[in-house]
């Protein structure tokens, strides 16, 4: 008996390949790990790794006659990557080894950085250990002795108290200068906004030298004034102010203007909608700000060196004579040819990495709160207030 294959029976088997054809090819697409440690991706990490290794002490020991651990490691690196790119190209297509290449040259860069950050702050601290390692370091100053003294005497209390206060005074002078000037660049936009836009990008780029030179001839020189902690503090305000003015420029022009038009379609004033609804969302970009401002200015010596002036005494007075600060103190000791003198300079410099930490997390810590965020002493004033007006309600009420 024939069998009879009509068209239907034709169009349904034609179908019907192709719908198996993309099944085949669905399932043999490789998923892509997102997060976690992927097995296949250790194993050709390490299998290039270690080939590498063997590859290049074969080159250097037997082949070549090259020495120098830098360049050793430099090629282990070249021969790690075309390793690494030839096994991934047995499971990955051109993608996926394009992708794992620079995810390796990715990573490695952040390690690189991370291991210079952490040799920087190993070596100082290493250095400076012998000094650190004594209490009279923090609590004592080098009024009353020499450079040759034992490191059981003297400390650095004095460079903490003037930077403390010049850190301080700048902040209180700059915070508001610079906010106030992002907010009329990025708010308001009057017709000196591009003018003044030029005009602190400009002061961004002048050296802290040359602010501390202007400050010495307009106040020291020109007015009479002594040298102090104030002009010192004024040198720094200088190179602070474009920092924190164009960082918070920055930051707040990324607040969605939706809010802006749902708080001016409420009946709000443009001042009110910038003071309670722009600001407090941009609070914790402004955090920031400061704290570029603050990284800017904190470890700077010429402008100190200028109008500071010099000293080995405790000075609270920041408005009057020399004042020292811990960046002045490093340069100062760190000139003697002594053992003990750059012990106490890489001392310093260890305590000043501390209060820069310190700072910065008491920063984040009070000023970095998310928008809407309601402290427990605002919880606190709240429920007062409520109690108050209930009472308030209760009295009117009876009367």
């Amino acid at each position: 008996m024939s069998t009879l294959t009509t068209p239907s029976s034709d169009r349904a088997t034609s179908t019907a390949e192709p719908e198996h054809d993309r099944s085949a090819v669905r399932r043999e697409v490789k998923r892509v790990r997102i997060g976690g440690a992927d097995p296949e991706l250790l194993t050709h990490v390490v299998s290039a790794g270690a080939g590498a290794l063997g590859l290049v002490w074969l080159v250097y020991e037997r082949l070549v006659p090259m020495t120098g651990a830098l360049g050793f490691w430099l090629c282990w690196y070249v021969a790690f990557l075309v390793l690494l790119a030839a096994v991934s190209a047995t499971t990955l297509d051109r993608v996926g080894v394009t992708d794992r290449l620079v995810g390796t040259l990715v990573t490695t860069a952040g390690l690189v950085l991370v291991a210079c950050l952490a040799g920087i702050v190993l070596f100082t601290v290493v250095r400076g250990w012998s000094a650190l390692s004594h209490l009279n370091f923090y609590t004592q100053t080098t009024a009353y002795i020499g450079p040759e003294a034992p490191l059981r005497q003297g400390g650095v209390f004095a460079a903490m108290v003037g930077t403390l206060e010049q850190v301080a005074i700048s902040v209180v002078l700059s915070v508001p200068l610079g906010i106030a000037t992002a907010v009329y660049l990025s708010e308001v936009r009057g017709r000196l906004a591009r003018a003044v836009r030029t005009v602190v990008e400009a002061m961004s780029a002048v050296p802290t030298i040359v602010a501390g030179l202007f400050i010495y001839s307009m106040l020291i020189l020109k007015l009479g004034q002594e040298r102090s902690g104030l002009a010192a503090s004024l040198a720094l305000s200088v190179s602070m102010i474009p920092v924190v003015t164009m960082t918070a420029a920055v930051v707040l022009r990324l607040v969605p203007g939706g809010l802006r038009e749902a708080s001016l379609a409420l009946g709000t004033t443009q001042w009110q909608t910038v003071r309670r609804v722009v600001l407090p969302t941009a609070r914790p970009g402004l955090v920031t700000a400061v704290l570029l401002g603050v990284a800017r200015v904190i470890g700077e010596t010429s402008p100190v060196l200028l109008v500071a002036g010099s000293t080995n005494e405790l000075n609270w007075d920041p408005t009057h004579n020399p004042q020292m600060s811990l960046p002045l103190f490093v340069f100062t000791y760190m000139r003697m040819p002594i053992d003990n003198a750059i012990s106490r300079a890489f001392g310093a410099a260890v305590v000043l990495l501390v209060v820069v930490v310190v700072l910065f997390a008491l920063a984040r810590i009070l000023g970095g709160r998310p928008p809407g965020h309601v402290s427990r002493r605002k919880l606190r004033r709240l429920a007062r207030h409520r109690q108050a007006r209930a009472r308030r309600l209760e009295s009117e009420t009876v009367r």
